[in-house]
């Protein structure tokens, strides 16, 4: 009946289906979720386009991709300046002289780096083994100890020592006064949410929500000639080697009746005591107005506790370690050998990717199978 079965409505499944649909093949897309977009899904409240499962700020380097999402959604100029909380403290976030400053009072990129220099020499790092020596070795040990460690063991589950070093290397530190966390060439929100844009993404696609393709795998299979499976790929094969590990996060959303709660979109609470990791105020994705350029009068706000994952949560971030690594890489074996399957995104191929990447990926391989 269709040339494409598409298993999740998220950005890879999406992006995927709109490729295939626009080369003029049939193509139905599913999902359990009772909407569409994934984790990207955003949800209006109080006029505020509330991310749903947490901030998700459009980030890239890849001019491709960014013409082909523009097809889409318009962009906003929102850049990421998060704020990091301890204790009350509260820090620039990228890593900057800003940070630099308030942590040691030092006024120069000369001090700054320095004063890393001096620290980590201190710890005695010169090949860092973890997040740990990795971290001290970018920042130095007064900021690995305020902002960086108590976030990241909540954020993971576990002791840092235990965690490898690549994680930390996507952290941002620099020798100037630049606030913009990602500093990628092009960045923003789509106007009026990502709901919107994955909407027009799939405009003329037939999609079914609330199906479970796991329990109804060999009558939905029987529908297509190829199935494109944007789920976890350990359940895809019902877990015949155990499961893999995730982190899974929980989000508490308010309505509060005023206008500004934090004066920013993200501040990340970094000290282990504080029980959740961050705070994302919403309205400040959109600088706090609506469609119109009316202001808002009230605010809502999201604080996000991490956790590890459970059957029945839903997994946000591999824990890519040696361990899982082993056993993904079985799993992989068997996928390769799935015929007329393609795994593909976030959950099927165990990787941690950025919005961009994924929408990278989905293009690439809707070119080269269809």
């Amino acid at each position: 009946m269709y040339n494409y079965l598409i298993i999740g409505a998220g950005l890879y499944g999406t992006i995927f289906a709109q490729q295939a649909h626009a080369a003029g093949k049939s193509v139905l897309v599913i999902d359990k979720r009772p909407h569409i977009g994934g984790n990207v899904c955003t949800e209006r409240i109080e006029g505020i386009n509330v991310h749903k499962y947490g901030a998700h700020i459009f980030h890239t380097n890849n001019k491709t991709v960014w013409d082909y999402v523009n097809r889409f959604a318009t962009f906003n100029r929102f850049t990421n300046s998060p704020i990091a909380n301890y204790k009350g403290e509260l820090y620039s976030l990228p890593f900057n002289m800003y940070t630099f400053n308030k942590m040691w009072g030092v006024t120069t990129p000369e001090e700054a780096a320095a004063k890393i220099d001096e620290q980590r020499k201190a710890a005695g790092i010169t090949n860092p083994q973890n997040l740990e020596e990795q971290a001290i070795s970018l920042v130095g040990t007064d900021i690995y100890e305020k902002l960086v460690r108590g976030y990241t063991e909540k954020q993971w589950g576990r002791d840092c020592k235990d965690l490898p070093a690549f994680i930390i290397k996507r952290l941002p530190v620099r020798l100037t006064f630049d606030n913009n966390y990602f500093n990628a060439l092009y960045q923003g929100i789509p106007v009026g949410g990502y709901t919107k844009m994955v909407e027009r993404m799939l405009d003329g696609i037939e999609v079914r929500f609330g199906v479970d393709y796991l329990e109804n795998k060999i009558e939905l299979n029987a529908l297509a000639e190829t199935v494109v499976y944007t789920g976890a790929i350990d359940a895809y094969f019902d877990y015949r080697f155990g499961p893999l590990e995730y982190r899974s996060v929980r989000f508490e959303t308010k309505v509060l009746e005023k206008p500004n709660f934090q004066g920013n979109a993200a501040v990340n609470y970094t000290d282990r005591e504080t029980p959740w990791t961050r705070i994302i105020e919403h309205k400040w994705f959109e600088f706090g107005k609506d469609e119109q350029g009316n202001d808002l009068p009230k605010t809502v706000i999201s604080r996000e506790y991490s956790s590890e994952w459970k059957p029945g949560d839903e997994p946000y971030y591999p824990v890519n370690d040696e361990k899982n690594g082993k056993l993904y890489a079985e799993y992989k074996k068997l996928a390769d050998n799935e015929k007329n399957i393609i795994f593909g995104g976030r959950l099927a191929e165990y990787k941690y990717y950025d919005m961009d990447q994924v929408i990278g990926e989905a293009m690439k391989k809707s070119e080269q199978v269809i």
